[in-house]
């Protein structure tokens, strides 16, 4: 399509407009076709959201999500990309599983999507996966997500081999020891009072800690997935001052949603790991804001109505996150002044490509470039309706609160993939 987005505001405050056709941005001058118009006064253009932590779903479960339903909610939500975590059934663990899900990408998908490969086989921590075979079609970033790689000798083995791809290890930092299966509430006076199973902070921090030592033994890329305590922040700090080759990612609602959300046993709010209390939650905002962490990664998570119908300690962790990571962003570290409109797209467009090497993603909106763009209206507020969510699931736990409800369109390589 030809597009012409009229006086609209870019990151940096310029006014300008933006030219579209033939999936990039062109000089308004060389429009070569009748162009629709938007009168975008008062909006802010935006590079595509990227985000490297989704699941998908598909294939597996798609009673709780498909490539088709999730992609559609990142486009709603203003991405153009997302990297799609290997816990599927089977899980993406050989080149075979990498090109079925491109393939499903191909014919179903509403932005990009990315495998990203399990580092070990079917995920389960004892041999690693075809790392090689993988990157071979492709994939740069490689998790057992859902699980921790805890095997120090398989961990340095996976930073070792994936050093010459270029690839990155991406941990779910869970001591199995400290914070087993049925670990669910952040260890405090409250998971004593609930009676649910305790999640200590040290179950993350102290993998955290081993793996960027690892890192800097082997020389490996390594990603701190969703953190969610002080000391792990900490660690990161500590690590790139040493100037090991670490980045870390905090979710949304990780910056958001603190402990007491627990108390009327809601598995809405059972996540993995679990919400943490407001000291954890202001070192990460500040750890978001002074670039210790890199990026923002939604650990999109839906799950049916049977995975969460069971009590708090059994139900299955997870929450959605596409279509109001954006908002939440907004709301808690732009309007209060912690973030500028230009760190936010640091963080949640151009960051997460640059560590997935996903060079066509997270570009300027510059004549040349894709059209990878959002276009988003900074002062419109809605409250949170479950009920209205592109994805199959409806575990969002924003449901019912007032947030910045910011995208107005979103182009995905100059096709328009949602309007308002």
């Amino acid at each position: 399509m030809s597009l012409l987005i009229t006086g609209v505001r870019l990151a940096d405050g310029s006014v300008t407009d933006l030219a579209v056709e033939q999936g990039r941005f062109v000089e308004p001058t060389d429009l070569s076709a009748p162009a629709e118009r938007i009168d975008a006064d008062g909006l802010l253009a935006l590079p595509g959201l990227v985000d490297l932590h989704t699941h998908l779903r598909e294939p597996g479960r798609e009673d709780a999500e498909t490539v088709a339903s999730g992609t559609l909610a990142a486009a709603r939500g203003g991405y153009t990309a997302v990297f799609a975590m290997p816990n599927l059934t089977p899980a993406t663990d050989t080149g075979e599983a990498v090109v079925y899900l491109n393939e499903l990408a191909a014919r179903d998908a509403h932005c990009e999507v990315v495998p990203i490969g399990a580092v070990t086989k079917a995920r389960e921590g004892e041999e690693l996966a075809e790392l090689g075979l993988m990157a071979a079609q492709g994939v740069t970033v490689f998790s057992d997500d859902g699980a921790c790689v805890h095997d120090s000798l398989i961990m340095r083995r996976a930073l070792t081999y994936l050093k010459p791809f270029g690839g990155v290890v991406a941990q779910h930092a869970q001591d199995p020891r400290l914070a087993g299966p049925s670990a669910c509430c952040h260890e405090s006076e409250i998971s004593g009072r609930l009676g649910l199973p305790g999640w200590p902070t040290v179950a993350e921090s102290t993998i955290v800690a081993r793996d960027v030592q690892l890192a800097e033994f082997t020389g490996g890329r390594y990603h701190a997935c969703h953190l969610s305590t002080a000391e792990s922040v900490e660690v990161i700090r500590w690590a790139k001052k040493r100037g090991i080759d670490v980045t870390a990612e905090v979710t949304p609602h990780h910056l958001l949603l603190d402990t007491p959300h627990v108390e009327g046993y809601d598995t809405t709010f059972k996540v993995n790991p679990p919400l943490r209390t407001s000291e954890h939650i202001e070192a990460l905002r500040e750890a978001l804001a002074d670039g210790t962490i890199d990026i923002v990664g939604t650990d999109h998570a839906p799950h049916a109505r049977q995975d969460k119908d069971h009590p708090f300690d059994v139900a299955s962790p997870g929450m959605l996150g596409l279509e109001q990571a954006l908002s939440v962003v907004i709301e808690v570290m732009v309007n209060t002044g912690r973030m500028d409109w230009a760190t936010l797209v640091d963080r949640m467009s151009a960051a997460p490509a640059r560590i997935g090497r996903l060079a066509h993603q997270g570009r300027p909106l510059a004549v040349g470039e894709p059209a990878n763009l959002v276009l988003v209206d900074p002062a419109r507020r809605a409250t949170v309706d479950r009920a209205a969510s592109a994805s199959r699931s409806r575990n969002n736990p924003y449901h019912g609160i007032d947030l910045p409800d910011p995208v107005e369109l979103t182009l995905w390589r100059g096709t328009l993939t949602y309007r308002r």
